[in-house]
């Protein structure tokens, strides 16, 4: 998993003192530390500094601290006037956070459009504005669990996903403050008691979901507000119980200082990206920095926290943070992978911006804001600058071209301009002499069938068959076509096939689950379960409905065996015993060769399209080995298995593909799209050369 951190609250809220104050509400050098502790962590795992793997929990601390600061601080405003200002409030969240927060997005969106990839500008684009308007996360969720959003290059703003989980609590924590008063003083109830058990109507609810997402779905688990709110709400919690704290026994709250920096750092060290997060184990870091607060209450929290060094740190860290993420990932477009020393130099230089933004911009807006405006003017300059940075990224989307003079074309004959002997493509030509071709890289990963809109393919969560209709609905000859997102790139050419032949085409697809019985992995390390249970559902109905043949395709050759080895063997073996069972019933199995994956790309992350878009006037750049592209694919197990069962027939269009090489343009057209699939348009041109050689294996089929 990838993870970024950033919940930093309000540093004016932990400045603010009255004469008589508690501890709890004068400033809090204990507290900068800790926040020294977390961004120090997430800038060295962001670094990729090997002995920090869990460094990610550094945004656990942040949220617990911006929980317990601004809890605090409604908290006092409520039992000072009686009442919350949701003005007064929004008013120094945004005189806080936004000035700095719109120049780094003002920035970020500069460089996406000047050193970055033009294939990112939408996407990047998209992710600021949502960035600006505190979605980051949600956006980021949808795409975690997105199979086809897995080329996608990181987002320099994916930080920012935390400061909207952070800004998201906020909504709704104030309007229950206000809710606690009216009942308060309705029914004399003590304050911080009906504080604290709203409290515990987020918390509980919250960490029971973060545990049970985290497990079944830690992909969306991770970014998504719900399985985030109980970390802030146990901050919220330790400023409730605030005039508790200080009479913990001094031997208790060293004890307890102590113990929650040993929980943090060890979290950080022992902890890496294989742990399922945030379920049960953020319990770690999370309590262990409610621990080091309660002790400061009593001044017992370890001295070292209190260090100069740590409170510089600590107030930098919001700018530190803002700025580290987006340096870093356009190192990445210049250099590629960065590794650790150059890692460790781009955050240390970090530091240089952060410090000029919170020196020029943040403490001068934060201090004219108090002095000079309104909480309404605030409230105006705020949005403003939010709409300044929203204007950005959709400029940033809309300076995408959809079209260009040189390397553009409205249309393309792709497969159609190949020279064919005997059926076979004689040769493909060079790209190089390609003067304009269609889709353009930066549109190429929309250039996906409908049927993914159409919910034809489900997801790795579903374990469910849900067939869709293609075809001639009334046709006598039934087809079915199975398997993974390899099988379903071919719709767009059978189902025209289908319809002019008069055959009924039901389409079942998995995401990165082909059919057959092979014990495969989800991509994270897991077993696959849904896919088992999937194509368990999917035989049954198969051998119910007992077409007259099935197509099939899939992406790989490997699954595990009974010793946990993965290897081509097991997969054959799982492969012939389904299509053995489906023969065994009537049911004829076709099978449609994968097309060669990607590989030794000079560009692109294993991307055609993004490598493309770096060399447009040297496109065989980034053509790659036929054989070597084959040796990824899940071609190898298919033709293996249909050599042990002879009356299962291969459809290989392969020959449209590559030659010795695959050329990412033919015939005008680009040819893959996401990862290994071929794109949309160029599988269009490929339909009457699959007719001529899918019919008469469909009439042997029908006539059997």
């Amino acid at each position: 998993m990838t993870v970024d951190s950033r919940a930093v609250p309000d540093v004016s809220a932990s400045a603010e003192t009255s004469g008589a104050a508690p501890r709890a509400t004068r400033f809090r050098p204990d507290v900068e530390g800790l926040r020294a502790i977390a961004i120090g962590s997430v800038l060295l795992y962001h670094a990729g500094i090997v002995f920090i793997p869990g460094g990610f929990i550094g945004v656990d601390v942040f949220f617990v601290i911006s929980g317990f600061l601004i809890t605090g601080q409604l908290v006092r405003e409520l039992e000072r006037s009686g009442r919350v200002s949701m003005i007064r409030f929004y008013a120094r969240r945004a005189r806080r956070l936004l000035p700095a927060a719109a120049l780094v997005l003002a920035v970020t969106a500069a460089l996406v459009f000047f050193v970055g990839s033009i294939v990112d500008r939408r996407v990047f684009g998209g992710d600021i504005v949502a960035a600006a308007a505190y979605v980051e996360n949600w956006r980021l969720a949808g795409r975690a669990v997105d199979y086809l959003a897995e080329g996608v290059s990181v987002s320099p703003v994916q930080h920012f996903w935390s400061l909207s989980v952070e800004e998201q609590f906020y909504i709704v924590w104030p309007l229950l403050l206000v809710v606690v008063a009216f009942l308060a003083r309705r029914f004399h109830w003590p304050a911080r008691i009906v504080m604290a058990a709203g409290l515990c109507l987020i918390v509980v609810p919250s960490f029971l979901w973060s545990v049970m997402m985290s497990t079944s779905s830690p992909a969306n688990a991770f970014f998504v507000t719900t399985t985030r709110l109980w970390e802030l709400g146990i901050g919220g919690l330790v400023a409730v119980g605030v005039a508790i704290w200080p009479r913990v026994p001094r031997a208790v709250a060293l004890i307890l200082g102590w113990g929650g920096i040993a929980a943090i750092v060890a979290g950080a060290l022992l902890l890496d990206e294989t742990a399922v997060w945030p379920g049960s184990l953020a319990l770690v870091p999370v309590l262990g920095t409610a621990a080091v607060i309660i002790a400061g209450a009593s001044s017992s929290a370890p001295g070292f926290l209190g260090n100069k060094l740590m409170v510089w740190l600590g107030g930098l860290s919001y700018s530190l943070y803002l700025w580290h993420w987006p340096l870093l990932i356009a190192a990445t477009w210049v250099w590629g992978e960065l590794g650790q020393k150059r890692g460790l130099l781009i955050v240390v230089l970090a530091v240089i911006p952060a410090w000029l933004s919170y020196k020029l911009v943040e403490n001068p807006v934060r201090r004219i804001a108090q002095e000079r405006w309104s909480p309404r003017m605030t409230l105006s300059v705020g949005l403003n600058l939010t709409a300044l940075t929203v204007i950005a990224g959709l400029l940033l989307m809309s300076g995408t071209p959809t079209s260009a003079p040189a390397n553009a074309s409205v249309e393309g004959k792709g497969a159609q301009s190949l020279e064919m002997k005997d059926g076979e493509a004689t040769g493909i030509p060079n790209p190089d002499t390609v003067e304009s071709f269609t889709p353009l890289p930066q549109d190429a990963a929309a250039d996906k069938p409908d049927a993914y809109d159409r919910g034809c393919q489900v997801d790795q969560k579903v374990a469910v068959p849900k067939p869709c209709a293609y075809g001639y609905r009334e046709g006598k000859t039934h087809l079915m076509l199975l398997g993974d997102s390899k099988a379903l790139q071919w719709i767009d050419a059978l189902d025209p096939i289908a319809k002019d032949h008069g055959w009924k085409l039901d389409v079942a697809t998995k995401s990165a689950c082909g059919f057959s019985s092979a014990q495969i992995n989800d991509g994270q390390g897991d077993p696959y379960v849904s896919c088992t249970q999937y194509n368990e559902a999917l035989l049954q109905m198969v051998l119910d409905e007992k077409p007259d043949a099935v197509m099939v395709s899939q992406t790989t050759s490997y699954s595990y065996d009974s010793a946990g080895e993965r290897t081509q063997d097991a997969m054959v073996e799982a492969l012939e015993s389904t299509w053995k069972t489906l023969e065994d019933a009537g049911i004829d199995v076709i099978a449609i060769a994968d097309n060669p994956d990607p590989v030794d790309l000079p560009a692109g992350d294993g991307e055609v399209y993004k490598c493309v878009a770096e060399y447009m006037d040297s496109l065989s750049s980034c053509a790659f080995s036929k054989e070597a592209g084959l040796d990824k694919s899940g071609t190898p197990a298919m033709l293996a298995t249909a050599d042990l069962l002879p009356s299962v027939d291969v459809v290989n269009m392969n020959d449209l593909v590559c030659t010795d090489v695959c050329p990412p343009v033919i015939g005008d057209i680009l040819a893959y799209r996401q990862g290994s699939h071929l794109s949309r348009t160029y599988v269009k041109s490929t339909t009457p050369i699959l007719e001529r050689r899918l019919t008469p294996v469909i009439e042997e089929a029908r006539a059997s």
